[in-house]
């Protein structure tokens, strides 16, 4: 088979993705009978031309099927015990379907609800504001990236990338997401994704387990041995003896990381960043981004940087047409996420816009520490905030000008749990607050209308990565016991969807080689 590969075909945004079919018949002199995008994305420097630009690939003969094959644990060399994955976020799922295309059956534990579940616990929570601190939009099937948007975009370069973006599509994901400069799958649609990967777990034999804790571990001469599950249901123990433990708990559990550190576990604090979320009109940035044509076009995304500060600041998990989402696990505490869904056709867009923490800021070198920061910020919001889970809020144009808001301009919160008028400085570290002060100022030269007056400032965005690493070997154990494997973004080994996912992976293998040994 002759395949014929062509970069560089751009088309306006006006004209049908047909026209690229047209073009591979004109380079063959016939239709072609295979024909693929292979990346698509968005030329925007000239708005008077705004054109689309991808690389096809096609040929006069049919592609043939590619057969995908993974070697398999020998039945010999089969664990007797269960293999234990914890948490069930794209790192604990990708680990477990990676597991049982090696022979070995996983046991996978969530201490939240299904995604069913997690949607009727979310919605009590915006409406009453009665917190579950177990399923909510940080713990339950899925992960916290379920209430994301989706977005699969890294800045990883794994060899596993590819094959994260294809299994996403083999349980339901758009194909495009295969091609995208910018994939995504949205929330809506990542749901029915998490649901049937779940599916394809308990039909291949392994088991899941929602409700279900991480309460203790046992450790004999080096090597983990076992686990003490709490079933949060039914409120009693479960002493179990494990091969191996693959800890994907994701970077909220709090508690299991004080577990972990009292039964010798090596772990450090790392850097990370605090902020808030920023909602502008969508549209605005549209006409920013593409000019009159916006309308025409996906909804506008950006990406921005400052460094006018000794520290930066930036912009992180933007959701284009989407909602600020009330993220809190813990009581008395209010923290923001962004999320939007496939159409991303909501009035606002928002991102986190968030400033570097790093471990001299916590005044010591703790393994906690950063997770105390972390919490004292959530605190505050939730005391400012009129300690109802409400969030507190503030415009742009008020926050630049050091004054409390008492009014909401063209941009409405999308907050679904209430909203408290603030100054964002009885929330934020002051050397947050006024990086991102700068910021603003800075970010708004490259992206006109950023320092919009009504645009609006949400508090706390605290949970933009771990402020935990778990300390692992080359063999991707942890450093202080054998058949421990920490394991994504929880465990400092990831930052969103695709890399957690990819670590998943990387993980698996890694336990199929233990078990060769």
């Amino acid at each position: 088979m002759r395949l014929i590969t062509l970069s560089n075909v751009t088309l306006p945004v006006n004209k049908a993705e047909s026209e690229l079919i047209k073009i591979a018949a004109k380079k063959l002199g016939k239709q072609p009978s295979y024909f693929a995008i292979k990346k698509k994305s968005l030329d925007a420097r000239d708005k008077r031309n705004i054109r689309f630009v991808y690389t096809i690939e096609f040929s006069s003969e049919p592609k043939p099927q590619e057969k995908r094959e993974i070697e398999r644990l020998p039945k010999g060399r089969l664990p007797e015990k269960p293999v234990l994955v914890v948490g069930s976020g794209p790192a604990g799922l990708f680990c477990a379907i990676r597991l049982i295309e090696r022979g070995i059956l996983p046991l996978v534990i969530e201490r939240g609800g299904n995604v069913e579940e997690r949607e009727k616990a979310t919605r009590l929570f915006f409406s009453q504001r009665t917190l579950d601190e177990n399923t909510n939009i940080q713990f339950g099937e899925g992960g916290a990236g379920t209430f994301s948007d989706g977005k699969l975009n890294t800045q990883t370069h794994s060899a596993w990338n590819k094959e994260v973006l294809e299994t996403f599509v083999r349980f339901g994901a758009p194909k495009e997401i295969l091609y995208l400069n910018k994939p995504h799958i949205g929330s809506d649609k990542l749901k029915t994704v998490v649901k049937n990967m779940r599916e394809y777990i308990l039909a291949k034999g392994g088991e899941v387990r929602f409700h279900t804790r991480l309460e203790d571990i046992s450790v004999k001469e080096g090597r983990l041995v076992g686990a003490t599950l709490y079933d949060l249901t039914e409120k009693k123990e479960e002493k179990l003896d494990v091969s191996a433990l693959i800890l994907a708990i994701g970077h909220s559990a709090r508690d299991t990381f004080e577990k972990l550190l009292s039964r010798g576990v090596t772990m450090r604090a790392k850097d990370f960043a605090v902020g808030v979320r920023i909602e502008h009109l969508q549209a605005e940035i549209g006409k920013t981004q593409y000019g009159e044509a916006y309308s025409l076009l996906p909804a506008a995304d950006y990406k921005l940087v400052s460094h006018v500060n000794q520290r930066s600041a930036f912009t992180f998990c933007m959701c284009p047409g989407g909602f600020v989402m009330p993220a809190a696990s813990e009581a008395g505490g209010v923290v923001t996420n962004g999320m939007s869904n496939y159409a991303r056709d909501g009035k606002n867009a928002n991102s986190a816009l968030i400033a570097q923490v790093t471990r001299a800021d916590f005044g010591d070198e703790r393994p906690l520490a950063g997770i105390e920061f972390q919490r004292q910020i959530e605190r505050a919001a939730y005391h400012v905030g009129g300690r109802n889970y409400a969030a507190p809020v503030q415009r742009v144009g008020d926050f630049l000008e050091d004054k409390e808001s008492d009014f909401f301009g063209a941009v409405a919160p999308t907050y679904a749990a209430g909203t408290a008028f603030a100054d964002l400085r009885a929330v934020l570290p002051s050397f947050v607050a006024d990086t991102l002060k700068q910021a603003i100022k800075d970010m708004d030269k490259r992206l006109k209308g950023f320092a919009c007056p009504d645009a609006l400032l949400t508090a706390a965005e605290t949970r933009t990565s771990s402020p935990v690493r778990i300390e692992r070997t080359e063999t991707l154990q942890s450093v202080s016991m054998q058949a421990l494997f920490p394991c994504g973004e929880g465990a400092g080994y990831a930052g969103g969807i695709t890399s957690s996912a990819a670590d998943g992976l990387r993980v698996a293998d890694a336990v199929y080689a233990y078990f060769l040994q």
